[in-house]
């Protein structure tokens, strides 16, 4: 009876150990769907609150839902240690975010972007997310597939990645 397991390497293992052992700020990235009941959305700007408190800075994206509450959150900490990086430009984000996202001090639009769907820019932007935090906390559905790609892409960079499920 043998069954292949995948071990981790030494070097993993030492960069997630010094990840999470870090006392100092980190750049975490918190993403997640945009259709998320109120009841989640409290814990997740709680979340964001008490991360940004604690002077890690907040990476995040400008859509409703999830990123709506860490935004909220983030903006209520510190607002100096978030910033927002948009799928497109700020235009064609939904109105109730529009009044949200002009409050945030770093602000990253990518109107390169607007000629493409929602959900291609989508994973452009969860790229470029990952590719800046050191940690990324995940708020998805099972079949919530840009998000879910998003992890797995910042597993194989390495990022230590902690995926919630709402289903």
């Amino acid at each position: 009876m043998s069954q292949s397991i995948d071990i981790p390497r030494v070097d993993e293992l030492l960069q997630e150990f010094a990840t999470i052992q870090q006392t100092s700020s980190k750049r975490i990235a918190l993403l997640g769907s945009r259709h998320v009941p109120i009841t989640h959305q409290n814990l997740i700007e709680m979340m964001s609150y008490a991360l940004v408190l604690e002077g890690n800075r907040l990476i995040t994206s400008g859509a409703t839902g999830t990123n709506f509450a860490a935004i909220r959150g983030a903006l209520r900490a510190d607002p100096t240690l978030l910033t927002v990086i948009l799928p497109q430009s700020l235009e064609r984000q939904p109105r109730e975010s529009r009044d949200q996202l002009e409050q945030v001090m770093h602000l990253v639009e990518n109107p390169s972007n607007d000629t493409l769907s929602l959900a291609e820019a989508s994973a452009l932007c969860n790229a470029e997310i990952v590719s800046r935090c050191q940690q990324l906390i995940c708020f998805a559905f099972h079949d919530s597939q840009t998000l879910l790609n998003t992890c797995r892409e910042a597993e194989e960079q390495r990022k230590i990645v902690t995926l919630f499920y709402f289903d």
